[in-house]
């Protein structure tokens, strides 16, 4: 289910919540998703705006399809498109769980930190990391130069 921003305090401490651009999306998601469906709560998928992904790279898919594609996914319950910040979700959304990378341990932004602090969100790194978007972006790229 896509949902808009002003549904989103509906699901305060009901869901985890997983984000990131998932441009290219790749089975290291995949695991993600399934590894935070784990943790018991139905995992809400925040996904980055066009806007956002264009200060990494052009969008492969625009953010309408990834949304759609995302939330096809069996191990997500809901799906969001970002247009605002991270901090602006998590103080509207109130996750149960904040998930993240294990390679986003000790690099989480400050203010993240303390927004899960002040609303009793608990950060939950996973070590699911198979792939990276920009590494395949990368190889991509240096095979099509040859």
């Amino acid at each position: 289910m896509i949902l808009t921003f002003d549904e989103l305090p509906a699901l305060a401490g009901k869901v985890a919540m997983v984000d990131g651009a998932f441009d290219p999306l790749h089975p290291g998601h995949i695991e993600y998703f399934k590894a935070a469906s784990e943790l018991g709560f139905p995992v809400f998928c925040n996904v980055a705006s066009d806007r956002y992904v264009r200060t990494k790279h052009r969008p492969l898919l625009t953010e309408d399809q990834r949304a759609i594609v995302i939330d096809a996914i069996r191990y997500i319950s809901y799906t969001h498109i970002n247009r605002f910040d991270t901090e602006t979700i998590l103080r509207e959304l109130q996750p149960k769980y904040y998930v993240k990378g294990k390679d986003w341990e000790g690099r989480l932004p400050p203010e993240q930190v303390r927004i899960c602090r002040e609303h009793g969100i608990e950060v939950v790194y996973l070590d699911t990391m198979l792939d990276s978007s920009s590494r395949i972006l990368r190889r991509f790229a240096e095979q099509t130069q040859r």
